[in-house]
């Protein structure tokens, strides 16, 4: 609200007095006023106002829902219910009800052609098991199957080194000489190949 100013001819104390009073009487008449548009919200609104608006926009509260989750619901059920039936709509509507990622797998290899596979996490599906029916009831496509694959993600470290597969062939030969002594050095080698060929 904006701030009360007097004229400067009526300015004194008791005046000032005045003038706070007044800043506080239009201000609450200002909420007052302000409240019905702020029950519009249904993050905002008054919890039966809530049971209304849900009711507008055919959203029923499950048994031991959270009343954020439900406020979620509600304020997002037009734009679900438009993100209804495509892959990338049911990944919106799971981020707007902040469930987290997921996968939609559709048509799998080795499965019925009308089967829609929905992957999840453990934590996602203990926490949401109920709201995940309610979103394949109300958004899921007509003449499909749903099922819940779940899965965890796993981190896996693997170390990898050079192998070499070198071959190396060494040939040495000696004329006529009578004493010959061949001395060979040997290294440690990881799948190497070494050929030695003396001729004496």
């Amino acid at each position: 609200m904006r701030k009360l100013t007097l004229p400067f001819w009526l300015d004194g104390p008791h005046l000032e007095q005045l003038r706070k009073a007044a800043q506080i009487w239009w201000a609450k008449v200002e909420s007052w006023l302000a409240w019905p548009l702020l029950q519009l919200d249904a993050e905002t609104c008054h919890p039966t106002l809530l049971e209304l608006l849900a009711w507008q926009r055919d959203i029923t509260r499950y048994a031991r829902e959270p009343e954020a989750l439900f406020r979620r619901r509600v304020r997002y059920a037009y734009a679900n219910a438009r993100d209804a039936g495509s892959v990338a709509g049911v990944k919106r509507i799971f981020q707007r009800l902040e469930i987290g990622e997921l996968k939609l797998h559709e048509r799998v290899p080795g499965r019925d052609w009308d089967i829609v596979q929905i992957e999840l996490s453990d934590e996602q599906y203990a926490r949401f098991t109920d709201l995940l029916q309610i979103i394949v009831q109300m958004y899921g496509r007509t003449c499909r199957r749903y099922e819940v694959a779940v899965g965890n993600l796993i981190t896996l470290h693997l170390g990898a080194i050079e192998v070499g597969h070198d071959q190396q062939t060494l040939v040495c030969e000696f004329g006529a000489i009578s004493t010959t002594s061949l001395h060979l050095g040997a290294t440690e080698l990881s799948h190497d190949q070494v050929h030695l060929i003396a001729r004496l």
